[in-house]
């Protein structure tokens, strides 16, 4: 959504102009400012967003990293496990075949 300029000058000249003295006309403009802008994200307000979201998908990164570690050294235990146990197995039935 686009928002045009206001012109507080101008808009508190009309007030004036109107009728409103000095600080009433003021505080119209202050308060007509304010509503046009609140909630309305600025710059530096779109750039730290930006930058955590640089941030999070890099933590999302090494967590995904971590997870893939995690399951290989998950399968390389299971896979060592198998193997001592054929091992001893394979020891087992020579021994009683001798």
């Amino acid at each position: 959504m686009a928002f045009a300029a206001f012109d507080t000058y101008a808009a508190a000249k009309a007030l004036r102009e109107a009728g409103f003295d000095e600080r009433q006309a003021e505080a119209a403009v202050v308060m007509v400012r304010d509503a046009m802008t609140e909630g309305v994200a600025s710059k530096n307000d779109i750039a730290r967003l930006e930058d955590r979201l640089d941030n999070m998908e890099e933590r999302m990164k090494d967590m995904a990293s971590k997870a893939d570690l995690t399951a290989l050294e998950t399968r390389l235990t299971n896979r060592f496990y198998a193997a001592v146990g054929i091992g001893v197995g394979v020891m087992v039935a020579a021994m009683k075949l001798l």
